[in-house]
């Protein structure tokens, strides 16, 4: 990690939601309060990298208690800031281990966070603290993309995202070792530069398995927010874990 903010430091933080801006918009944020309200209940929700309170302040607004976990202080004081930011308790802490007193109903990671743990182990242990934050029957929501190796060939590593004028965005991955890394070069008043922040993809199955390691099971799985099934096209996913009684 770059600092003690990790790879989300104030050079980040202060741009984030510009930047993010598509992933700001209704479409792309109610449909996951909708679902996460839903699983939710009359009990608290948990979110691990809360960032900038995208998912979190309109969760909030709901009526629902919701806590954050984030590594990032920046990420925390934009998300405190804003209106309503002083309904969202944040814990600042790795959220691999990081505990938050009591328990909760729902514990979710959004817009492909789990991949910054860069190791299987931090993963798993990502799982069991969940696990021990939800009380029986509480539900794990997770929200990552499918890894891109569909459109890799034959001695290539790199997958463009984004490319325009200005900005270039591409992933490379390492199909040994399940770490990847998204690239951002842009260029702006003449001057160029480049940010890589390291993450490590995963696969359905190896999340289910970790799942089960933490005593939880596979609930649902759907494309998307709007619960379009899952299939062998899709891209990204929404998986649902139950923590399984006792």
């Amino acid at each position: 990690m770059i600092d003690d903010d990790g790879y989300f430091g104030e050079s980040v933080a202060a741009t984030y939601d510009e930047s993010s801006a598509e992933m700001f918009t209704p479409d792309a944020v109610e449909p996951a309060v909708e679902v996460l309200a839903e699983l939710a209940g009359a009990g608290r929700a948990l979110e691990l990298g809360v960032g900038t309170g995208r998912i979190a302040l309109p969760l909030a607004r709901r009526g629902i208690e919701v806590h954050g976990i984030d590594l990032s202080r920046a990420m925390a004081d934009r998300l405190r800031a804003k209106p309503g930011g002083e309904a969202v308790g944040v814990t600042i802490g790795d959220f691999a281990s990081a505990r938050v007193p009591g328990t909760f109903s729902v514990g979710y990671l959004v817009f492909n966070t789990i991949m910054n743990l860069t190791t299987q182990d931090a993963q798993v242990d990502c799982f069991r603290n969940v696990a021990a934050h939800l009380a029986p029957g509480g539900t794990f929501v997770v929200e990552v993309m499918i890894p891109q190796l569909r459109k890799l060939p034959p001695g290539q590593n790199a997958v463009p995202y984004y490319v325009g004028e200005n900005r270039l965005g591409f992933d490379t991955y390492d199909v040994a070792t399940q770490a990847m890394a998204s690239n951002h070069v842009r260029v702006e008043g003449g001057r160029g530069s480049f940010r890589t922040i390291p993450f490590r993809y995963v696969w359905p199955a190896e999340l289910d398995l970790m799942a089960r390691l933490a005593g939880m099971r596979l609930r649902d799985r759907w494309e998307d927010w709007s619960r379009a099934p899952f299939t062998s096209e899709s891209e990204t996913h929404v998986s649902v874990w139950e923590k399984i009684a006792g």
